[in-house]
């Protein structure tokens, strides 16, 4: 019986610091198993052997009943039950939708490979085995372990079709679909489980999943409240803090996580849950709560990798580049997954290591390719790669290709947006960047990189307001692109005084003037009024004077049209 203490969990306290530094988890990943496929059914056994295992049952069993007798006597009604092992703390966290720690997940692991061994007609042992490779490649970051899932869950459902029961194994395959970034996968599994049973809530995560890959943030929020619904606790507040973020309701979501953690349980629990707060803090540009929140991960769950890489983000946004690092190395030791790779890269690029970060952009690269054998669509992360550090116009293309199976989510609309601007098409590039930030919440880097793209395009007003806006949220938002930004703002300079141009009262038309003297006329003060004397002087004698006056001005503009003439 296993006997091993529940850890209890730390409360939040200082940060980083050399007494809390980083230990590595004792458990290893479990070994993989043979191929599936080449467990057969085991020969009838001999009847030797079969009364050899019955008289060994009867032994154990008297075994198992004079045990609990023993420990637990008739008159201790009251005595606290022995704590469960941890493949069955495994099975409980499953059973909640919960997180199980990595120690947990590895005894599941070798439990049920061991039973399939021997039982390879158990299609529900089949499901969780496959489903528990799914979640153990996702957080060692080991695509391999789903090559393993997909053979075992379609073990599973050979042995027992899904429209017969076996819907774990179709919530298997949306949940393997999910962690390859296959949404259109994902969703049609996970769609074919709702029609059947809209009451099954273990389908409803995955399909959030999906919606949300897919850019379907209508659908997400459906499934997030019906969710909630069926099964209210620890993790749909978590999945519903999620959905207050992506639409940029940061004090909705933050109330909404620090419930989920007041109410968190085991360890593992909680770590995903303050872990989920550090991360809020750091998109609000807090990084030394955000340092605070997953160090207290660390110390409740110490295999809690997501938190060392969230963590050393944090650090280096304050200044504390060292400790960044060996976070950084210590999260990749555990979980190399390649946006661990590539942040780690580009801190090394800020900081003037640039044979680190070039070792780092390869490895990189291996990874992914790696990961693509494994069927892991790493299509995003590889186009943010190639924008910012290599080929722009191959990401460009590899991007649209997305877009085009329909995976239309903000991350996507943002790579696609930028790495057309990065290969010379700004115009192209306004209309996915515009994407982005209207549907992605409030990320800084969406708003730098629309900002950057209405740069290029002249467009100065816009780009002040959201270059403004990227460092208003997160001033370290990225250790690159950050300081890009504040050059990027103070080259477009402030506005004029005053306001925009366009914006003043336009000028009140001129009072209309007297045409100019003719060339070679000398200007003349007007002549005064004749007195009635002079005016009969000059009616007497005025009709040649007129004429004359009259045969002069008609002269003067034939003058001036032969000279225009010339």
């Amino acid at each position: 019986m296993d006997v091993t203490p529940q850890q209890t969990p730390a409360a939040p306290g200082p940060d980083h610091s050399p007494d809390t530094a980083y230990a590595p988890p004792c458990e290893s990943p479990p070994r993989l198993p043979p191929d599936p496929s080449s467990l057969a059914e085991p020969p009838p056994a001999s009847l030797r052997t079969s009364l050899r295992r019955a008289a060994f049952g009867v032994v154990a069993g008297a075994v198992l009943v004079t045990g609990a007798v023993v420990a637990v006597p008739d008159e201790d009604k009251d005595a606290a039950p022995p704590l469960p092992g941890p493949v069955s703390r495994a099975m409980t966290a499953t059973a909640a939708g919960s997180p199980a720690s990595l120690s947990d997940l590895t005894a599941l692991i070798g439990d049920r490979q061991a039973w399939v061994g021997t039982h390879p007609s158990d299609a529900q042992s089949w499901a969780v085995l496959g489903s528990a490779y799914v979640e153990w490649g996702r957080r060692a970051a080991d695509s391999a372990y789903y090559t393993r899932a997909e053979q075992a869950l379609k073990r599973s459902l050979n042995v027992q079709p899904g429209d017969r029961g076996n819907e774990a194994g179709w919530v298997g395959l949306a949940s393997l679909a999910n962690a390859r970034h296959d949404f259109v996968t994902a969703k049609k599994w996970g769609e074919t489980v709702r029609t059947r049973l809209p009451k099954q809530w273990t389908v409803y995560p995955e399909l959030i999943d999906a919606y949300n890959g897919l850019g379907d943030l209508k659908s997400a929020t459906t499934a997030v409240e019906k969710y909630a619904s069926l099964r209210a606790g620890v993790p749909s507040l978590g999945r519903t803090a999620e959905m207050y973020r992506d639409r940029g309701w940061r004090e909705d979501a933050l109330a909404t996580a620090q419930d989920a953690a007041n109410r968190a349980r085991t360890p593992a629990e909680k770590a995903a849950c303050l872990s989920r707060l550090g991360e809020l803090a750091w998109e609000r540009g807090e990084p030394e709560e955000a340092v605070a929140q997953y160090g207290a991960a660390l110390r409740t769950d110490r295999a809690h990798h997501a938190s060392l890489a969230g963590r050393a983000r944090a650090l280096a946004a304050l200044g504390r580049t060292d400790e960044a690092q060996r976070d950084y190395q210590a999260a990749l030791a555990k979980s190399p997954r390649p946006e661990y790779m590539l942040e780690l890269g580009e801190l090394y690029e800020s900081l003037g290591l640039d044979g680190d970060s070039v070792n780092q952009y390869t490895r990189l690269r291996k990874a992914l390719s790696r990961a693509g054998t494994q069927g892991v669509d790493e299509t995003l992360l590889l186009g943010r790669f190639e924008a910012a550090h290599g080929d722009a116009d191959a990401a460009a293309e590899q991007l649209r290709a997305e877009w085009d199976r329909g995976h239309r989510s903000a991350a996507v609309a943002d790579a696609l947006g930028w790495a057309l601007h990065r290969s010379g098409d700004s115009d192209s590039a306004l209309e996915y960047a515009r994407k982005a930030v209207d549907s992605g919440g409030r990320n800084a880097s969406y708003a730098y990189h629309l900002g950057m793209v209405q740069r290029a395009l002249r467009d100065f007003g816009p780009a002040r307001r959201n270059l403004e806006e990227a460092l208003r949220t997160n001033p370290q938002f990225s250790p690159l692109d950050a300081p890009r930004a504040q050059e990027a703002l103070d080259t477009i300079g402030l506005p004029p005084a005053g306001g925009p141009q366009d914006m003043r009262p336009a000028p009140p038309p001129a009072p209309p003037q007297a045409p100019a003297p003719a060339r070679g006329d000398q200007p003349q003060a007007p002549a005064p009024s004749p007195t009635p004397r002079e005016q009969g002087a000059a009616g007497a004698a005025g009709a040649p004077a007129a004429t004359a006056s009259s045969t002069a001005s008609a002269a003067k503009p034939s003058a001036a049209g032969a000279s225009a003439g010339r």
